[in-house]
């Protein structure tokens, strides 16, 4: 049974992108060769790898058994290169690190902005993901570190913890809302908000908090950062969710109240989480270590 390391990363593409088409693409392929390569490969095995489904193609239990060690040998090769790398003058190891909203924005900038600094051989592909993606992200190798909240289950990963973020309400000063000390999401919902982009993981979870709580949200306007959602809120054009840190920073703070979200959901310890650190290159243990104050 041989499989090259270009029916290994075909495979793993397809299912990525759920598409026989783009994953040709994102491996350089066309899709007759890609077609040809998935075919020899099931020819070998004597079995089907994929099947279709409601949102694209999907592996079968052969493919998920495929796709594990594909991830294994294609994520050891990774390792190899990066270390390897590192004694080669000018080559950068690059590190995937998938993170929520709040992390992405308040607690990420400084730490990493350090980390950069004393590892000049290190680039970091940074993503915003809701937590749920980033386990199965990590899980899948799709990335080697996430910042995820406790709230989600991240099964066999390992995890260490990050920060406490902490979500509030904001009103304009002027608004009756700021005279409270605390209050719910569910109490809020019909007001008109002013949020982060739509694309943001903050926005899908509290999004999925509404709707569990039988509610929809109502968006005015969104901003690509806290501090544009503070300034909003402040000149009174709606009510905002943001971290407490968030709040705390903003320049304007007089113009804005805070209330505290009594819901369980708003406070969050975030947890950095990976597959195995001992395992890890130099370069992800060292930035796990770093993140992890160890």
């Amino acid at each position: 049974m041989r499989f090259d390391l270009i029916d290994l990363r075909l495979f793993l593409y397809i299912l990525e992108t759920g598409s026989i088409t783009h994953g040709a693409a994102r491996a350089n392929l066309s899709l007759p060769s890609a077609s040809a390569r998935l075919r020899g490969m099931e020819d070998t095995l004597g079995m089907p790898l994929l099947e279709r489904g409601r949102r694209g193609v999907e592996s079968t239990p052969t493919g998920d058994t495929l796709a594990h060690h594909a991830r294994l040998v294609l994520g050891q090769i990774e390792r190899m290169q990066g270390e390897l790398g590192e004694h080669q003058e000018g080559r950068k190891a690059c590190i995937r690190l998938w993170t929520n909203s709040a992390a992405i924005t308040e607690f990420l900038p400084s730490p990493i902005g350090r980390f950069l600094r004393d590892h000049p051989n290190v680039q970091i592909d940074l993503k915003e993901r809701q937590s749920s993606e980033t386990v199965k992200a990590v899980l899948t190798g799709v990335a080697e570190i996430g910042i995820i909240s406790d709230a989600v289950e991240h099964g066999a990963l390992q995890t260490l913890p990050f920060a406490v973020d902490k979500l509030v309400l904001i009103a304009s000063r002027d608004d009756p809302l700021a005279q409270l000390a605390s209050t719910t999401l569910a109490e809020v919902a019909g007001r008109e908000f002013i949020g982060l982009s739509a694309d943001s993981a903050l926005q899908a979870y509290l999004g999925e908090r509404a709707l569990m709580a039988g509610r929809t949200l109502s968006f005015r306007a969104h901003m690509r950062t806290f501090d544009g959602v503070c300034c909003m809120v402040e000149q009174g054009a709606g009510i905002g969710i943001v971290s407490a840190a968030a709040a705390q920073r903003y320049r304007g703070t007089p113009g804005i109240g805070t209330i505290e979200l009594a819901d369980s959901w708003a406070t969050r310890q975030l947890l950095i989480c990976m597959r195995d650190r001992d395992a890890m290159p130099r370069a992800e243990k060292a930035l796990v270590e770093h993140l992890a104050g160890l």
